[in-house]
């Protein structure tokens, strides 16, 4: 009988990020040593249905694999309930030992898989229902932020019914509190997704009524004239900061084409031109954003450096960033010493590790 632990890769899922998810699962399923983990594949398709995948792995990226996935009888639908392990994923009655979800955005990113796991008894990889759930919702985090004393930008909340009644308040506040340029975004959402860089007025409406065809809530932002900075945590009670990487896009800003359809048009520098004293100060707010949220397994966290000063501030943290073959997070643990594959097994001995330090006697 094998010894190799059972991991199952859950990819797609219903949020806008659903193409990219496709994207890292590819990637971490070409790096996974298959001598050390027995792997099934998972996919969950845009309308939300489960389902299992044994096919070609190249077939995942280019969304290929769903049509072979539901052409094939044995390929039936996979429901996970709780008290339960993955159904069509479980076969021959060998339990599956930890769930890797690379999945990005709503639905698998904000805590609703991690809760649905936690329910049936299923270690994963990365944060737990908390952890997840801050990291996700930027204005959430940004009051922990605040709390933990990191140093942020500017910035507004408002909600969807706002955008028509309110908009001249609006408009009044983002130029009191601001002014022009600025960020408009989601609160919920990643990769960049439905998110504007707004030059004046006349821009703003547009911008927020983009950004509330993602979430109910929008951030406006002040811009910061700044140099992108990113650096990985790795761990649990215990995180370590990678070294700290730059973004420098091709675009006006690191938006969704900049990230994965303009392949190397954006240039990214790793260790970033940073004297050691700024990568230092980078490491430990990264470290303390990571525990502040009371993340696990892996996050990435993003700053900028602003011109003249070289102020440096906390953007957001991304608690399942990218594993595509652009991706930042491996890309600055492999300059740290932690090769793709090792990183993917580290991770997942992280998620055991966290699921045995999660344990509670609940016996009188």
């Amino acid at each position: 009988m094998s010894d190799r632990k059972r991991v199952a890769i859950i990819f797609g899922g219903q949020s806008s990020e659903h193409e990219v998810s496709r994207f890292s699962a590819e990637a971490v399923l070409r790096n996974i040593d298959t001598d050390k983990y027995d792997v099934s594949m998972i996919g969950i398709t845009k309308d939300g249905s489960w389902l299992s995948y044994d096919g070609p792995i190249s077939l995942i990226g280019t969304g290929e694999w769903q049509a072979l996935a539901e052409s094939r009888e044995k390929s039936q639908q996979v429901l996970l309930t709780a008290g339960s392990a993955i159904a069509e994923a479980e076969k021959d009655n060998k339990k599956i030992d930890v769930v890797f979800p690379v999945l990005h955005g709503c639905n698998g990113e904000d805590g609703t898989i991690q809760g649905l796991f936690e329910l049936a008894g299923i270690p994963y990889v990365g944060c737990g229902v908390l952890g997840s759930a801050l990291g996700m919702d930027k204005a959430y985090a940004k009051i922990v932020f605040e709390k933990e004393g990191l140093p942020q930008g500017k910035y507004l909340v408002y909600n969807r019914k706002q955008i028509n009644s309110e908009f001249d308040s609006i408009v009044s506040d983002v130029e009191l509190t601001m002014s022009f340029p600025c960020f408009v975004k989601p609160s919920n959402a990643g990769s960049s997704v439905g998110v504007s860089k707004v030059h004046c007025k006349s821009e703003l409406k547009d911008a927020l009524l983009l950004a509330a065809r993602y979430d109910r809530r929008i951030l406006v932002e002040e811009f910061i004239d700044g140099r992108e900075i990113e650096c990985a945590v790795l761990g649990n009670d215990e995180p370590v900061a990678s070294t700290v990487g730059e973004i420098i896009p091709c675009n006006e800003f690191y938006d969704y084409e900049a990230k994965y359809m303009s392949g190397d048009s954006s240039r990214i520098i790793i260790p970033a031109d940073l004297p050691a004293d700024m990568i230092d100060q980078i490491r430990d707010y990264s470290v303390r954003a990571f525990r502040a949220l009371d993340c696990s397994g892996l996050s990435r966290v993003d700053f900028f450096v602003r011109n003249g000063t070289n102020e440096i501030i906390i953007n957001e943290i991304n608690t399942m960033p990218g594993f595509t073959q652009i991706s930042m997070y491996s890309k600055l643990w492999a300059a740290s010493g932690i090769p793709y594959g090792e990183l993917i097994e580290r991770l997942i001995e992280l998620a055991l590790e966290r699921f045995e330090n999660n344990k509670r006697d609940i016996d009188n």
